[in-house]
Formats: structure tokens, C-alpha cells, sequence
């Protein structure tokens, strides 16, 4: 007995068996799991890049306006219709003036204003000085034209001109004037630096949506065109104050795009 039972042993052997059963519902059940892991997966990677590093950037920018206009018997060049901005990363263009010729300092009637007309001495206060004024007061009424008397100030005169800006705009050719926008960064934790200069640069090229997309050279027009305004408006008086909006930067997709 004990024999057959080790034969026996030797012969046997164990196997599974897979039992296919068919249902419309697991099956459905079972793909829509497969897909949703798979889609969970795929925006996790792809989409959120949860594979790559982070790091804090450090970045320096370099603004540079060109452009040459003449006005009849004067040409100006960068260094007189630019002004020093009063912020970082910032640029000021001149497009219009009103221009007080041969000013000296002396004694003249105020522009008329709700605190410079007058009719005798005592309507004007010694020494007062207004804040939208440009003198300070003498103390006298005197006239400013023939019908109408304003206070006396000691300031630079003839004082300022109240009439209108030329219209068009002095320096309506500015709206061809460029300005180089220059972006360094550097992510310290790699040690990587970049800019948004391509590294074919082409100097003669002028930023276009559609043809020069990378080109870091705009037009001040073209400025003022993507912010819904006209450069022969804005130019005359109003005036504008642009920013430019920081968003965020795939350099991943602008690797691809340059290099492959």
C-alpha cells in the first residue's frame, strides 16, 4: 500500500484552470477601470509633468528704444525723447510737447485757475503756492489779458501754456520706433541660464504673431495695436501706461520647437 501511495505521488500533478466567463457588465466595468488608471497616469506625467524638478527663478531685464524723428527744423534722436523710467524694467517715450519758448526768471501773471483769478490785491495771498500752480504768489492782482486778472508769481515765465496739444502728435513717426525687450533667467538649482533671444538671432527682425513669433524687437504700434489702442490717440494728450503681464514659460515646448 504504502508503494502504490509514492507511486501515485509521482504521477500526480496540479494545474489551474481559467474559467472564461462572458458579461457585458464586468467587461464594461473592467475597461472603464483600465482607462480611467490610464488617463489618471497620463495627466499626472504628461500633463502636470509630476516627474520633473522645480526650481525658484532668478531673472534680469534689459529694455532698449530705437528710433530717429525729425520736426521740421529739429531731429531727435534716443537720448531726447526717452526719459529714465521711474520703475524697474520700464521705458518712457516722448510723443508729444507744448513748448513755453525763452523762459527766464522773473515776475508774470498765473494761468487762470479757480485759485489764481482775481479782481483786487487782497483776492492773492504772499507766499501761497498752489499745488497745480508754477509760482509762487506775490501778493498782487494783475492782468492777464485784456479781461480777465490773475495773481502775480515769481516763476519761471512766461508760465506754462493751458492751450490744447499739437494735433497729430509732434512725434507721430514714434509709433515706428522699436524697443528690444532682453529677458535673462537662471534656475540656480540646475544651473541653467536661458534668454528669449533665439540663438539665430536676426537684428532686422520686427515682432510678428504669425511670422517672427520669438522675435524680441516690437514696434510701439504694434504695442499699442495688441492692447486695443491707436497710436495717433494715445500720442496727442492722453497718454498710457503699458505692463507687461508675467505669466508662465514652457521651455520644453520652446526646446522642441527651436532645436527639433
Amino acid at each position: 500500500m504504502a508503494a502504490c501511495s509514492c507511486l501515485r505521488s509521482v504521477f500526480e500533478f496540479e494545474t489551474n484552470r481559467v474559467v472564461r466567463i462572458y458579461s457585458v457588465w464586468y467587461g464594461s466595468l473592467k475597461s472603464i477601470i483600465h482607462f480611467m488608471v490610464f488617463l489618471y497616469v497620463s495627466i499626472v506625467l504628461l500633463a502636470d509633468r509630476r516627474y520633473q524638478k522645480k526650481d525658484s527663478v532668478i531673472s534680469s531685464m534689459h529694455v532698449k528704444v530705437k528710433g530717429v524723428s525729425q520736426t521740421e527744423n529739429r531731429v531727435w534722436d534716443t537720448a531726447e525723447y526717452t526719459i529714465p523710467g521711474q520703475g524697474v524694467n520700464s521705458f518712457f517715450v516722448l510723443t508729444n510737447i507744448i513748448t513755453t519758448e525763452n523762459q527766464t526768471q522773473r515776475l508774470c501773471p498765473e494761468v487762470p485757475a479757480f485759485h489764481t483769478l482775481c479782481t483786487t490785491d487782497k483776492s492773492c495771498m504772499k507766499g501761497r503756492v498752489d499745488p497745480q500752480g508754477n509760482g509762487i504768489q506775490t501778493g498782487k492782482c494783475v492782468k492777464y489779458n485784456r479781461t480777465i486778472n490773475t495773481c502775480e508769481v515769481s516763476a519761471w515765465c512766461p508760465v506754462e501754456s493751458t492751450k490744447a496739444a499739437p494735433t497729430p502728435a509732434i512725434l507721430d513717426s514714434a509709433e515706428n520706433f522699436t524697443v528690444l525687450i532682453k529677458n535673462n533667467i537662471h534656475f540656480p538649482k540646475f544651473d541653467y541660464t536661458t534668454t528669449n533671444i533665439p540663438p539665430k538671432f536676426n537684428i532686422s527682425c520686427t515682432y510678428n504673431k504669425h511670422k517672427a513669433p520669438l522675435c524680441p524687437i516690437f514696434r510701439l504700434r504694434d504695442i499699442l495695436q495688441e492692447a486695443g489702442e491707436k497710436f495717433s490717440e494715445v500720442a496727442v494728450q492722453v497718454g498710457g501706461i503699458l505692463k507687461v503681464a508675467r505669466g508662465l514659460v514652457d521651455f520644453f515646448k520652446i526646446y522642441l520647437f527651436c532645436c527639433c
